[in-house]
């Protein structure tokens, strides 16, 4: 068993990239940008459900089974995407019998704005078969079979009834496509139930196609009804008798309160009797600017005054007057 591990920009000294690896990478539009910006999270809630499909060749004869989460093959490829800080790294790997072969590229987060990885596509398609309709023009970014970056598209080619069983259904056809850079495009025909199931899928060019046997319960999307709305009604306190007597309770609490503290405290009764006399003896204009005169050399942080000082002192509560001039 055999690993070897490649990692983009670190190739070997003697390779000569070709004329490809100088083109500029693939963009994603505006079109496809604005779609994803478009999901809602309640919307995608309704679309994570598995889903079994029976292959059958072009004649009708079942061949096989294709479940969504796990695609087998006879050759074994794992692909794993991780966002590590402002970039995207992706593990590939391929297992053939017993050699297994692992490749490391990393995407820079500005080129892969609206990428579309396999499992995101599953639940775009189901986006656009619950609402019914295909972004016009949009091209999304996505990986091709060698896990180079791509362009991808998705055109909608109607309603159809097809047979399920022995009932008939109505499904919505998207065809997305895969443009390979170095390959050709590579097209899958999607047949959508209304709620996002997958009814039936089909790879251009391939002579079997994968579809499911019995139509399954369709989702609905539930009914919310609006918050009722109660209209704001005038508090009457007073006349309410828990509320009022819990209002001369809370308030015989406080003057209880008051009063214990002023008992404990007698300076502060003596400091405001003085403020209040000094305050009527003077009655100034501003009382406010007044009180703060009074009560700032209590202030802890402020600097100690001295005893005699110059009565012409400006003081720091009031705006510094014009100086007069003699004539």
């Amino acid at each position: 068993m055999s690993s070897k591990v490649q990692s983009k920009g670190s190739k070997a000294k003697d390779h000569q990239p070709s004329t490809q690896e100088n083109l500029p990478p693939p963009e994603a539009n505006a079109e496809a940008i604005h779609f994803l910006n478009s999901l809602r999270e309640e919307e995608l809630q309704l679309l994570f459900f598995s889903e079994t499909l029976v292959m059958v060749s072009d004649t009708g004869e079942p061949q096989g089974e294709l479940t969504i989460e796990f695609h087998i093959l006879p050759m074994e490829q794992k692909t794993t995407l991780l966002k590590q800080n402002d970039q995207l790294a992706m593990t590939r790997m391929v297992k053939e019998g017993e050699e297994v072969k692992t490749e490391v590229t990393f995407f820079p987060r500005p080129s892969i704005e609206g990428f579309v990885s396999q499992a995101a596509n599953l639940v775009l398609l189901r986006v656009m078969a619950w609402r019914h309709t295909v972004p016009s023009n949009a091209r999304f970014l996505a990986l091709d079979t060698e896990g180079k970056l791509c362009y991808s598209t998705y055109q909608a080619l109607g309603s159809q009834t097809i047979q399920v069983g022995h009932q008939q259904v109505e499904v919505f056809i998207v065809e997305q496509t895969v443009h390979s850079e170095q390959g050709i495009p590579m097209s899958c025909q999607f047949y959508l139930l209304s709620d996002g199931h997958l009814a039936k899928r089909i790879q251009v060019g391939s002579p079997g196609c994968c579809m499911i046997t019995k139509v399954p319960v369709l989702r609905e999307e539930d009914d919310i009804e609006p918050r009722p709305v109660f209209k704001k009604q005038p508090l009457v306190w007073e006349e309410d008798l828990e509320l009022y007597s819990r209002f001369l309770d809370r308030k015989e609490e406080l003057r209880l309160s008051h009063n214990s503290y002023l008992r404990q405290h007698p300076e502060a009764q003596t400091l405001i009797s003085d403020f209040l006399l000094f305050l009527l003896l003077r009655q100034p204009v501003d009382v406010v600017t007044f009180a703060a005169e009074y009560f700032g050399p209590f202030a802890k942080r402020h600097p100690p005054a001295p005893a005699l000082r110059s009565s012409t002192r400006p003081s720091p509560f009031r705006e510094l007057e014009p100086a007069r001039s003699e004539a």
